[in-house]
């Protein structure tokens, strides 16, 4: 099982990779986009009116795939006091809990994200002229790496190996 989890983490981390140059180009695309908006509004005394939706959809989508690279390389929020006085052993099944407990919250993000997605499917963004699914679509995608990721780390544990801490792959060394 050893083996198979050091090559999946290799996976993971070349996905994580990716979902991280998407969020950091998302960034620099939004970006973009407001400076054209306001040098439009401001200098040129006008407004392209599909500005700020596509600001906000690629922003959920930065968002969320970066929390997922989050959550693959130990930077979640976690309450770890208790931990520095705890025995290893004792650590392992915490974290794995911890971990345990964010991929049910990706979980949800995947469940309902998917039936808003469905609610609004119908409807249109008038601005730009795609389905009002396409809001949702960040949330199921960062739901599911969040899962898949909480999963890696849960067994990476389970199979003897450590898990990222800080972005530091123990693997990647």
């Amino acid at each position: 099982m050893k083996s198979f989890m050091e090559r999946s983490a290799r996976s993971t981390g070349v996905l994580a990779r990716i979902s991280l140059w998407i969020a950091g180009t998302g960034l620099v695309i939004m970006t973009a986009i407001i400076a054209a908006q306001v040098f439009w509004r401001y200098v040129l005394n006008d407004s392209i009116v599909w500005t700020e939706p596509a600001s906000v959809m690629i922003m959920g989508w930065f968002i969320f795939l970066g929390a997922a690279v989050g959550i693959r390389e130990g930077y979640h929020l976690s309450f770890d006091i208790l931990l520095y006085v705890l025995p290893d052993r004792v650590k392992v099944v915490l974290h794995s809990i911890s971990d345990l407990a964010v991929g049910a919250f990706g979980f949800g993000m995947i469940w309902y994200g998917w039936q808003l997605g469905v609610k609004t499917a119908g409807n249109k963004l008038p601005s730009l002229g795609i389905s009002g699914a396409w809001d949702f679509a960040p949330l199921v995608a960062g739901g599911v790496l969040i899962v898949l990721f909480s999963l890696e780390r849960v067994l990476r544990r389970a199979a003897g190996l450590r898990t990222a801490r800080f972005g530091e792959d123990p693997l990647d060394t």
